[in-house]
């Protein structure tokens, strides 16, 4: 299932809640903040048929660090998915994480 969601699948979801269920605690709540594509468009006039990379950047209301692995996610509209995710680090808001989808 994993290998069919492209970007558009999760846009829908931006601002949304998420929730990480890390095996030794209790779930960490986390906001999705950002879907962006990688790599570069397609030469004018052509249009592929492979799904187009992406990233997804969650952050967490706090600074609660989670080592990168993968973690089972929820949210209420999307229901379960698994997730390689890595930090990358705080901002202002809190600890973000990321998850690739090549």
């Amino acid at each position: 299932m994993l290998n069919q969601l492209t970007s558009a699948d999760f846009t829908p979801h931006l601002n949304q809640k998420f929730h990480i269920y890390p095996e030794s605690s209790a779930s960490l709540e986390v906001e999705l903040i950002e879907v962006k594509l990688l790599g570069a468009d397609p030469p004018d006039g052509e249009t592929s048929e492979q799904r187009r990379h992406f990233a997804l950047i969650f952050r967490a209301a706090d600074e609660t660090y989670l080592p990168q692995k993968i973690y089972r996610l929820e949210n209420a509209e999307m229901g379960t998915l698994t997730l390689f995710l890595v930090p990358i680090g705080p901002d202002k808001q809190g600890m973000r994480f990321e998850a690739i989808f090549t």
